[in-house]
């Protein structure tokens, strides 16, 4: 099996590099007019591209097979095989493609060709030279994931087993049994967290791709925007939920009771989450008003690079993280090559195209108001990138010399939220405001028209937020402080009591403006469905007014469950003779009353060790908790499964870390405000992130492509004679506005959209 993988390497090593020369021979050909040849090239790489994919298929499919038939003989499989006996078992079998670091880059190197694969077949039928650069492009990203797994030890998937490992039968012997995959990772939501980001990761090469295609093509049209928005925001939600699902693990697994802690990998996979919301914009004032330009073509490539930023992070080995693969070279200097070649390939492509992506040849970048959509728009982009680059530089800071700041230092998480608040509550102000706004400038009897009622409604939530506030989450933060220890110290880092508290509130007062203006205009975009051109233009601006909202109902939740929780640990005296607790476990008015305890045998020599308690708030019994710790029998490590109790306006979060010396049950309890609207609220903004996604397909098939304006751009051509069989060649289609996008609510999309039939180039 092992020489079957590595032949698969080989293969789609080969491929790639077959690939690129064709689409190099291709371009050279078609610089030269001689189009059928060129076409013919064009054609052979497309036919590379697919074989490659299928040989990376059949290097993935080696390792499911060895990991499910129990086939050790390949190193990989060996160290990452999971030892569950539970429902979820072949789940976990499964998951050990990509639970390492070698496994992890061959699925994701899979992916990256399947999205090629998928650039091939979508425009099989409407190919341009900016279809085969952007190929070109993302070929040489593959190429370089391919590369790294073929030629460096460390990460190459299909390593043969050591003989030691095995006894003279050829059964597994006790050190084999030694090594495997981490019981922390056997959780459901964390087996499908990597594949699911993964997925984001892979997608985004793809408008990456075709921003620097635009460049090398010299074409400035929309064309390149719409044929990556459909990848663009399949992997955002893709991402956004990988890091949702990485959340949930980390809140019910891990045993601290939080979902985010700024670790360097959380870190990572939020960078490109963070830069492609302002790509989303940016390529929605770039289909709209043709400005944005060098926006979008920086934030392309600036998502790219922070995808690769996470692959340095995990897998270089530059910062130290729980989450975090084993340092290697290679890896260190070939994702380090990718970031910087990325950015500079943007950053130069811009300079030398600045005659066609430049001011001059797009007016409406120019901002006539600040009460404008498009200031507003800038804003959202500059926040969002300002804030994307200082999060990568204080994740890699640690490993920066001691005379840069922060340089040499790894920074605590009250550092990040003391930025991440301010800018983020800033952030989603902006947002909520830029719905009312309009093109250029904004008259003030229109934007009163449209902010009235719901500036009425947000006023009412905002006064309902503020009694709770003062009523609950105040007198909890007051109670904390009053306690002291190392929890009130944490809380008076993070600032004053007046900012820290004032912060809140105004983050209450946006996220009720953000919530009320997103829901009317989403009710005002259903209202409109049915009319004509209703659903062509109106669903995406709903879907983006439903993730509107969500950011809202977020923000309530993450102030309340991050800034407000409340944390008692402590020792519950037990007498095992008598399986009796003499005390209850108190923690603002819930008390928790000990009923039992029990071991049970997972098999494979892991034991779960569980004990139960009933809960009351008020008095009033509310049910039952039952956190537990398990053993892996092989290795001894522990992972704590936290027990919870959910309620409208909060959680009761109980962990159970085993026994002291004098055999007293330890427990950490917290109770979480709000932390329910964080999980509503992402579950909204998968769902607004969903329909925004498949608006595009839906507005394809109410629209009559015969009764769309179609025009055939062939600036400053010196031959007509190539336009017009260039135009003969090719089947021309209709690229309605793509999908509305999520973090959106704006106007109708644009009926058409020029296309550009050859690059400027070659004409």
């Amino acid at each position: 099996m092992s020489m079957i993988g590595l032949l698969g390497l080989l293969v789609a090593f080969a491929c790639c590099a077959v690939s690129l020369v064709c689409l190099g021979a291709a371009h050279i050909t078609y610089k030269r007019r001689s189009f059928e040849t060129s076409e013919t090239w064009a054609w052979g790489a497309r036919l590379a591209t697919v074989l490659g994919a299928v040989a990376l298929t059949v290097c993935c499919a080696v390792l499911v097979w060895c990991f499910f038939s129990g086939d050790y003989t390949i190193q990989y499989v060996l160290d990452n095989r999971s030892s569950s006996t539970g429902d979820l078992a072949w789940l976990y079998k499964l998951a050990g493609l990509w639970a390492g670091r070698e496994g992890s880059l061959l699925f994701w190197a899979w992916l990256i060709a399947v999205f090629n694969s998928v650039l091939v077949f979508a425009t099989r039928k409407d190919t341009r030279p900016l279809d085969n650069a952007a190929l070109a492009v993302a070929q040489v990203v593959l190429l370089a994931f391919v590369g790294v797994l073929l030629f460096s030890e460390s990460n190459m998937p299909f390593t043969v087993t050591d003989s030691r490992y095995f006894s003279d039968d050829g059964s597994l012997n006790a050190m084999a049994s030694m090594v495997g995959m981490n019981t922390l990772l056997e959780h459901w939501a964390m087996a499908i967290h990597p594949p699911t980001l993964f997925i984001g990761y892979a997608g985004l090469t793809i408008p990456f791709a075709y921003a620097l295609a635009a460049l090398i093509v010299n074409d400035d049209s929309p064309l390149w925007v719409n044929r990556s928005t459909s990848f663009l925001m399949f992997s955002w939600v893709l991402l956004g939920a990988g890091i949702g699902l990485g959340a949930v693990w980390a809140y019910v697994v891990l045993g601290w009771g939080g979902y985010w802690g700024w670790d360097p990998v959380e870190n990572a996979s939020l960078l490109p989450w963070l830069i492609g919301v302002a790509l989303i914009h940016s390529f929605t004032v770039y289909r709209q008003r043709g400005a944005f330009k060098r926006w979008s073509v920086f934030c392309a490539c600036l998502t790219f690079s922070f995808v690769v930023l996470g692959t340095f992070i995990t897998r270089s080995g530059l910062v130290q993280s729980v989450h975090a693969f084993e340092g290697d070279p290679v890896s260190l200097v070939l994702f380090a090559a990718l970031i910087i070649v990325s950015l500079l390939a943007g950053i130069v492509g811009l300079l030398v195209r600045r005659g066609s992506f430049g001011v001059e040849n797009a007016a409406d970048d120019d901002i006539d108001s600040l009460m404008s959509k498009e200031a507003a728009y800038y804003v959202n982009n500059l926040v969002m990138v300002v804030f994307a680059v200082l999060l990568a530089y204080m994740t890699i800071s640690s490993a920066l010399p001691s005379w840069l700041p922060f340089g040499g230092q790894a920074l605590s998480a009250g550092t990040y939220n003391a930025i991440a608040r301010p800018l983020g509550i800033l952030y989603l102000a902006v947002l909520a405001i830029c719905p009312l706004l309009g093109w250029r400038r904004t008259e003030k009897k229109a934007f009163w028209r449209l902010a009235r009622i719901p500036a009425l409604c947000a006023g009412l939530l905002f006064i309902v937020l503020m009694i709770y506030f003062v009523t609950y989450l105040l007198s909890s933060y007051q109670a904390q402080i009053d306690a002291g220890g190392a929890t009130a110290e944490g809380l008076l880092e993070q600032g004053a009591p007046l900012y820290y508290n004032g912060l809140a509130v105004v983050g209450f007062l946006v996220a009720s403006l953000l919530f009320f203006n997103a829901a009317f205009m989403a009710a005002r975009a259903l209202r409109k469905v049915r009319a004509a051109g209703g659903l062509r233009k109106r669903f995406p601006l709903f879907g983006g007014s439903v993730c509107h909202a969500a950011m809202g109902i977020i923000l309530v939740g993450l102030i309340g469950s991050s800034m407000y929780v409340t944390e008692v640990t402590g020792y519950i005296p037990y007498d095992e003779e008598a399986d009796t607790a003499a005390e209850t476990f108190t923690i603002q008015d819930f008390e928790l009353q000990y009923t039992g305890n029990s071991i049970d045998d997972l098999g494979n020599g892991n034991v779960r060790y569980t004990v139960s308690f009933d809960a009351y708030k008020d008095g009033q019994f509310v049910g039952q908790v039952h956190p537990s710790v398990q053993v892996t029998g092989t290795t001894q490590q522990q992972k704590l499964e936290a027990s919870v109790i959910g309620f409208p306006l909060e959680d009761l979060f109980v962990v159970y870390r085993g026994v002291n010396d004098e055999g007293d049950f330890s427990m950490d309890v917290r109770v979480n405000p709000l932390i329910s609207f964080v999980w509503v609220g992402f579950g909204l903004l998968m769902v607004g992130s969903v329909v925004s996604l498949f608006s595009k397909r839906a507005s394809r098939k109410e629209s009559d492509p015969a009764d769309e304006p179609v025009a055939l751009q062939a600036a400053e051509a010196q031959d007509a004679d190539v336009v017009v069989a260039e135009a003969e060649t090719v089947e021309v289609t209709t690229e309605p506005a793509a999908t509305g996008e999520v973090a959106v609510a704006e106007a109708a999309v644009a009926e058409s959209v020029p296309v550009a039939a050859e690059d400027k180039d070659a004409q």
